[in-house]
């Protein structure tokens, strides 16, 4: 495992010898840096830092790559009426969950820390391939997406190379291909974080799995939970859901998918989902309680809680 994209990547290959695994470890290792040094908002010489020293003065050339991965977030904006935005990176961080809050920010403090957010105002030149960023101290950022992305980007390459098998592992994010040397499918155990020591689900895996959640990081006001992760759209965190796992073919949309439904919650969640058939999902609400989406399919279904 190495430290990438500021959180933890673990790569496993199957080959058939212990040089071309190593070699193909290395490999996905410089893809991962190399999207890295493109996306990253906290390197100062990426593409995407650029895009954003230059918001509100003109657009920048980026990469089509970039452009491409700027235009599929977009979408998922579209689709979520601003649940989901990468433009979130210039949000105030006026919500602490590190036991300093008291009391709930103000209505007003909470409009303003989102007045430069707003993927509307994210300019797409598709002739010229620029991102403009209408409003001075915007700010994009990958952060929900990136991960993701790479993992995909990582699995094709290596099947692109003969490699028929492994898991590229980004903090949680997952893209599996092929199968166990036994010849079995690779597996991943679901836990609720209420009860972190059993498994709820074991989940035969061919594609990829994301989990978003707060159960780790949250503060509660007047009986209410408020999780970390904040609805861009909004300034306010999202409530009523602990943790969402993701399942289906693409990481980087799985990816996209767990964000926005924490942000949206259980109901407008699972309708989101309906869009994507080849996606399915588990949930844990704030009370603990599972919820499946209707085409979820767990081989094992260990323990009902």
């Amino acid at each position: 495992n190495t430290m990438l994209m500021g959180g933890r990547f673990d790569i496993s290959i199957v080959a058939k010898d212990s040089l071309t695994a190593e070699q193909s470890i290395d490999e996905v290792i410089a893809e991962i840096s190399r999207i890295e040094f493109l996306i990253s908002d906290w390197k100062p010489t990426s593409q995407v830092s650029e895009v954003n020293q230059n918001a509100g003065i003109r657009p920048v050339k980026v990469d089509n790559e970039v452009f491409e991965l700027t235009k599929r977030a977009l979408h998922f904006s579209e689709i979520t009426n601003g649940g989901f935005d990468i433009s979130f990176a210039a949000m105030d961080r006026i919500w602490k969950f590190d036991g300093s809050m008291t009391e709930m920010p103000s209505a007003e403090a909470i409009k303003k820390s989102v007045e430069k957010v707003g993927y509307k105002n994210i300019i797409l030149d598709s002739v010229n391939s620029t991102i403009f960023l209408k409003l001075k101290g915007m700010k994009i950022g990958f952060g929900a997406l990136g991960e993701g992305y790479a993992t995909n980007k990582c699995q094709q390459m290596m099947l692109a190379k003969g490699i028929q098998s492994g898991i590229v592992n980004g903090t949680g994010d997952m893209s599996t291909w092929g199968q166990q040397p036994n010849g079995k499918p690779w597996n991943i155990g679901v836990t609720n974080p209420f009860h972190p020591e059993k498994l709820l689900a074991v989940i035969p895996l061919t594609g990829a799995v994301t989990t978003s959640g707060s159960y780790e990081k949250f503060v509660v006001f007047d009986g209410k939970r408020y999780s970390h992760i904040i609805n861009p759209a909004t300034g306010y965190p999202a409530t009523g859901l602990c943790s969402v796992t993701v399942f289906g073919p693409n990481a980087e949309t799985a990816n996209g998918l767990s964000t926005s439904l924490m942000v949206l919650g259980k109901t407008s969640g699972l309708l989101l989902l309906d869009k994507f058939p080849d996606y399915s999902c588990i949930m844990i609400t704030d009370s603990g309680k599972v919820v499946k989406s209707k085409n979820f399919k767990s081989k094992k279904f260990k323990a009902k809680l």
